[in-house]
């Protein structure tokens, strides 16, 4: 796929550079899609900007890949695609606000309804209009979150004039365990949702996302919903990650300076150079999604960039605008001004960056700040 920039400046002026593999992207989604049986439909979940990448970009392609499914996760979000893709199927998953039906039909938006009075409220929507419109049911199999209970299931078979109002499209559950398959709450969850959905054989169902892709055949039903994978993420702590890497993060030198030994780097003087240094301050910070949490401390390490191959690690406290890599055994050739450091990509995996910040790669790449220049571009 050809190079798209999208921004409202020259390259010069911006700090640091976000460049998004659309093809990576479409390619996961190839990948997990390969993994499934005939029957079973794989979709998207395009929630929270495509995970950072950018939903505007990112739906198209999915699309020409194939994908005719997608979960948004509020209205706002799924009328925006549905500018994008007029024939797509659109669920959004934070369900029914309060008096916002009429939104939902106007956009041809499938709401996943998750409580009695999301239930009631569509019902009563869809009967004033005399349209049985489609909706998801959201069944909580034990995250305590969303979802109505194997009582309200219970309740709904026996109201006949109740799911005769609507056409409910999808059953649906989430895995709370995904990440570590051996976790006995997966097994828990699975039996739970074939147990409760199992009078509703005409409605295709889904529990799967990345991680239950990745788990096997018994959690994939009617349509998988992954996320992260297709973003490049690790969906399995404890498997190797097969997705291929879709974004890089690069952030210009400012300045390299030298550090004496027994001098401080960066706010609270937290950390101590204990021997001569040279540092580097590139042009990236907490406001462009680099997280404070992976700042380097005497007593704790942090995080770390990439210059023409020679690992840099952070060091002191990421600050808004600023972070300073220890670059003392990087070649000189490598640190002139402007010079880019890759501080997520190919050779930065997200998913280790968020464990020195004690995090998840989904919010890594959901916290890439709009000051970047956006490019649209396979990745060198």
């Amino acid at each position: 796929m050809p190079t798209s920039p999208s921004n409202a400046f020259p390259s010069e002026l911006y700090g640091g550079r976000l460049t998004i593999d659309l093809d990576a992207i479409a390619a996961n989604w190839t990948s997990l899609h390969g993994r499934l049986s005939s029957g079973t439909e794989c979709a998207a979940a395009i929630k929270g900007d495509a995970y950072g990448t950018g939903q505007d970009k990112v739906g198209p392609a999915l699309a020409a890949a194939g994908c005719k499914t997608f979960f948004t996760a509020v209205p706002t979000e799924g009328i925006e695609l549905r500018q994008l893709l007029p024939d797509a199927i659109i669920y959004v998953l934070d369900g029914l606000f309060p008096g916002t039906a009429d939104h939902f039909r106007q956009h041809d938006l499938r709401p996943v309804l998750a409580s009695a009075e999301e239930l009631k409220e569509w019902s009563a929507y869809c009967r004033d209009i005399g349209v049985p419109l489609p909706a998801a049911i959201h069944v909580d199999t034990g995250i305590q979150r969303l979802g109505l209970t194997a009582a309200d299931i219970t309740a709904l078979l026996s109201d006949s004039d109740l799911m005769a109002s609507f056409a409910p499209t999808l059953l649906m559950s989430h895995l709370a365990c995904g990440s570590t398959p051996e976790h006995e709450m997966n097994q828990r969850q699975l039996r739970l949702f074939s147990e409760v959905t199992a009078p509703f054989a005409h409605i295709p169902r889904s529990l799967a996302n990345s991680a239950g892709i990745l788990m096997g055949p018994e959690y994939h039903f009617d349509l998988v919903r992954p996320g992260i994978s297709l973003y490049g993420g690790k969906a399995i702590d404890t498997q190797p990650n097969a997705m291929r890497p879709v974004a890089k993060v690069e952030a210009r030198i400012m300045l390299v300076r030298d550090v004496p030994e027994g001098d401080t780097v960066g706010y609270g003087a937290h950390q101590t150079a204990h021997r001569p240094l040279r540092n580097a301050v590139v042009a990236a910070g907490y406001a462009d999604g680099m997280l404070r949490r992976a700042s380097s401390t005497d007593d704790r390490p942090g995080g770390f960039g990439y210059i023409g191959g020679y690992r840099a690690p952070i060091l002191g406290r990421i600050s808004m605008d600023m972070i300073t890599l220890d670059v003392t055994d990087v070649p000189e050739q490598l640190l002139k001004r402007g010079a880019f450091v890759e501080m997520l990509g190919p050779a930065v995996a997200a998913s280790e960056l968020a464990a020195y910040a004690e995090t998840i790669d989904y919010e890594y790449l959901t916290s890439l700040g709009r000051r970047f220049e956006r490019i649209y571009a396979p990745l060198a």
